[in-house]
């Protein structure tokens, strides 16, 4: 058997993902978790063949509960599963260790195959998200960069963001200009909405 570990935050999706995957003859769902922080412990305890993960999910993300998998449970191998197929977020993933990436219209039986595929050795990644990867290029902004965007969500003031981060109100304004003329927007709400789009935030 096929042993899988599946995170999902929405309750719905995760109950019923679980009861497609667990008519399959080879795969027990061995483990739910509704949140990032918990999917690791539960693999950390469990010790799950395949991970399947959500990107977006309260606690901790999918993107950062798929890098400490690889440190701490380096047998069981990661697969994301989404609803935004971003091409930032693909290159993200498979950074972060992740070794199949697939969005969730994907049939339930396409779903059971990339899990055995990837049992298999192989790398599973939806095609016509690969492609936008590929020409999108990618991520231009910088670690600080994005943190500096992060932490602007919302309209926060130059100087909320600069004592949030611990740098200087000048160091904040020259982040946020250079992440705006990089992604081609015309202030820093664009900067910040174009950025999510492509999955580099």
């Amino acid at each position: 058997m096929i042993r899988v570990l599946l995170a999902e935050d929405q309750a719905m999706v995760r109950g019923a993902l679980a009861t497609l995957l667990s008519l399959e003859d080879d795969l027990d769902v061995v483990a739910t978790a509704g949140d990032g922080a918990e999917a690791v412990r539960l693999a950390a305890e469990l010790r799950p063949d395949v991970a399947l993960l959500d990107i977006e999910m309260p606690e901790k993300d999918g993107l950062t509960a798929a890098a400490e998998l690889r440190g701490t449970v380096p047998g069981c191998r990661v697969m994301i599963l989404t609803t935004f197929g971003r091409p930032g977020y693909l290159r993200r993933a498979m950074e972060a260790g992740a070794v199949a990436f697939l969005v969730k219209d994907s049939p339930a039986e396409e779903l059971a195959a990339a899990i055995r595929r990837v049992l298999a050795g192989e790398r599973v990644i939806d095609p016509a998200l690969a492609a936008a990867a590929l020409s999108a290029g990618p991520n231009p902004l910088t670690a600080r960069e994005r943190d500096v965007l992060q932490a602007g969500r919302g309209g926060a003031a130059i100087a909320d963001i600069a004592a949030r981060l611990h740098l200087s109100e000048g160091t904040v304004r020259n982040y946020l200009s250079a992440a705006i003329n990089k992604v081609g927007a015309r202030n820093r709400a664009e900067a910040l909405q174009r950025a999510r789009q492509q999955g580099w935030l």
